[in-house]
């Protein structure tokens, strides 16, 4: 009997996307993948079709921009240049199961299921993602709004990755979403001892852009005389340039580091030799504000403390497990006195309680609960 035939599209690059690589580790249990997305074939994927990087992912083009200004988001829904690449690329073929990551993939995917059943795996919380922006505000979430309300409604299933946007996208959508975290894999590992010298080796990782936050962990860890800094970074959209910004209020200290990015798989072990995970993010949208990044659960698996701004998600999952501190607000002044706080003796408990709690944290649930999902959508 011929496996079933999955489509998974994720206008992103999938290679360096931890949560879609582990939704395609789940996905090809059950069937053969076809992935489409920036970058070259992940692994897992039986067939890839990569979107050319200069395609958009919106409707970016002088009509797609007319069609948007006029709220013309039914004609606008299939005219991101990505999504016209892919449609060309694939249209005509069938599929068993359908998944959708994000909903600027929604309107693609219904089109190419061709009456298969369609997951929408909603990683943010859609029309808010950048609404700080005007532009934004004005032109993009009308459109992700049509298609949130247009075709969640019409998924077989739909996911998100934190309890608040369950609950955002039921009272908003009348669709109730399962929740797929970003919790990753279970890792062998034990606390690392501190530094015999007593400094604090701090450390965070993710993308090098301006609305992270890293020149106020910088300037924080500049102040902290007993703190190391180690950033591990990847370069954002805007040609490096907001790095080499980064780099150069590190230069007149030797104990800030900027390093090259590692692959996700390698992050926990290599940064378990630090001491605490920091992440502050201010709360300018939605997501922001509700955020339970990917990055928490690296510290987790790596068996760090923590330290970091009071959004809800991460506020709570960081007091209810005692993995550290919450600042009181996102100023530099409250993050440093947050880490004053973390006395030797309460990093290294913070670290143990990271260690007792990894297992029961770790991807397994969200993993269960993919195949669950997977199994019923392809059930006969």
């Amino acid at each position: 009997m011929p496996r079933p035939r999955i489509l998974c599209i994720s206008l992103s690059p999938i290679s360096r996307d931890a949560r879609v690589l582990r939704q395609l580790a789940v996905l090809r249990e059950h069937g053969d993948v076809t992935t489409v997305g920036y970058g070259p074939q992940p692994a897992g994927a039986a067939e890839h079709v990569q979107v050319p990087d200069s395609a958009l992912t919106l409707p970016q083009t002088p009509l797609g921009v007319v069609k948007l200004a006029t709220h013309r988001l039914r004609s606008a829904e299939l005219d991101a240049p990505a999504v016209k690449f892919a449609l060309q690329a694939l249209e005509g073929r069938r599929y068993d199961l359908v998944v959708a990551n994000d909903a600027r993939a929604l309107a693609l995917a219904f089109r190419l299921a061709g009456g298969a059943p369609v997951w929408g795996d909603m990683h943010e919380w859609a029309p808010g993602q950048r609404d700080q922006y005007v532009i934004w505000r004005l032109m993009v979430a009308p459109l992700m709004d049509y298609m949130c309300r247009t075709y969640l409604p019409r998924c077989a299933a739909v996911s998100t990755v934190a309890e608040s946007l369950v609950h955002e996208y039921e009272r908003v959508y009348g669709v109730r979403a399962e929740l797929v975290r970003n919790a990753r894999p279970w890792e062998d590992l034990e606390p690392t001892p501190l530094a015999s010298d007593g400094l604090l080796r701090l450390v965070h990782s993710g993308g090098a852009e301006p609305n992270r936050n890293l020149t106020m962990l910088i300037d924080a860890a500049l102040e902290l005389q007993h703190t190391t800094l180690d950033l591990y970074l990847v370069s954002a959209a805007d040609g490096g340039k907001y790095l080499r910004t980064l780099r150069e209020r590190a230069a007149g200290s030797d104990r800030i580091t900027i390093h090259d990015p590692v692959p996700p798989a390698e992050l926990p072990r290599t940064l378990n030799g630090y001491d605490v995970g920091v992440f502050s993010l201010p709360p300018d949208n939605f997501n922001m504000e509700n955020c339970l990044p990917n990055k928490l659960f690296d510290f987790l698996q790596a068996r760090l403390a923590f330290a970091v701004s009071p959004s809800p998600e991460m506020a709570r999952f960081v007091r209810a497990n005692e993995l550290g501190v919450v600042s009181a607000d996102y100023s530099k002044e409250s993050f440093v006195a947050a880490l004053r706080e973390l006395t030797p003796d309460r990093v290294m408990a913070a670290k143990q309680c990271a260690h007792e709690r990894a297992k029961d944290l770790s991807s397994d649930v969200d993993v269960a609960t993919s195949h669950r999902i997977v199994r019923r959508l392809l059930e006969p």
